[in-house]
């Protein structure tokens, strides 16, 4: 009798039936404690108070701007550690990189990042909306999502989706030490979307859930303008829960 034979019947060594393998507990995220994380427009609200949370809770953290000078200043400012740089130099020192820039210089800021960017985990958290008396509405991105545009500007990195649906009031207030909310991940590698949900996870009270393929970008950018239309309505900062995950 082969090895092989042998194998066959005792069901040990090669004639294992990979189909039969456990599955991966969804919950088991990997260590990310010591990755560095770029926020690209970390000197505005949401990728300001992105960086305050990420760092509080250990994470090094390098805060970019187009002004290396206005980098500084908010770095300065966050304290813990926190390092400012021009977007390239942040691009080039970081591991993961959130970018965090307002929805009409996205294209242009992506583009001029793009050999900095090559290679690295970027997360989009830009949310393409319009503003008009009656209130936020969702814009139609020609790539179908910010997201999108970014992996379509960025062939050369691994383009993720998060951080989408968090109130810049609640991330810079300090007198706050928990934000109970939910951070929808996208993207098409499990492997990537595993450090982004662990990434949301080291900031208390958050979790990162994942919500789909990078393809369904669209909708959990447009989920912004109606949790600001509730936000106004109920003079809150509302987020999202998902539930019985």
């Amino acid at each position: 009798m082969t090895s092989s034979d042998s194998a066959q019947q005792t069901g040990t060594g090669a004639a294992k039936d990979p189909a039969k393998a456990p599955a991966k507990d969804p919950w088991d995220l990997p260590d990310v404690s010591g990755l560095t994380v770029g926020v690209i427009g970390g000197t505005g609200p949401q990728g300001k108070g992105l960086a305050h949370r990420l760092a509080k809770a250990g994470q090094k953290v390098i805060v970019g701007s187009r002004s290396a000078e206005r980098a500084h200043a908010a770095a300065e400012e966050l304290g813990h550690g926190v390092e400012g740089a021009d977007n390239a130099e942040t691009a080039r020192r970081s591991d993961v990189v959130i970018v965090a820039v307002p929805w009409d210089g996205h294209a242009d800021t992506l583009k001029s990042l793009r050999e900095d960017l090559a290679g690295k985990l970027v997360v989009d958290c830009v949310n393409p909306l319009g503003f008009d008396k009656q209130g936020a509405y969702a814009l139609t991105v020609e790539e179908g999502s910010a997201a999108q545009q970014a992996e379509a500007l960025l062939p050369d990195s691994r383009v993720t989706a998060a951080f989408h649906h968090l109130s810049a009031v609640l991330l810079e207030d300090p007198e706050i030490d928990e934000i109970d909310t939910d951070v929808m991940v996208l993207g098409d590698k499990r492997a990537d979307t595993d450090i982004v949900q662990a990434l949301a996870g080291r900031i208390p009270g958050m979790r990162g859930v994942f919500a789909g393929r990078l393809r369904n970008a669209h909708q959990v950018e447009g989920l912004v303008a109606n949790l600001i239309s509730t936000n106004r309505r109920y003079k809150a900062h509302a987020g999202l829960r998902v539930t019985d995950v």
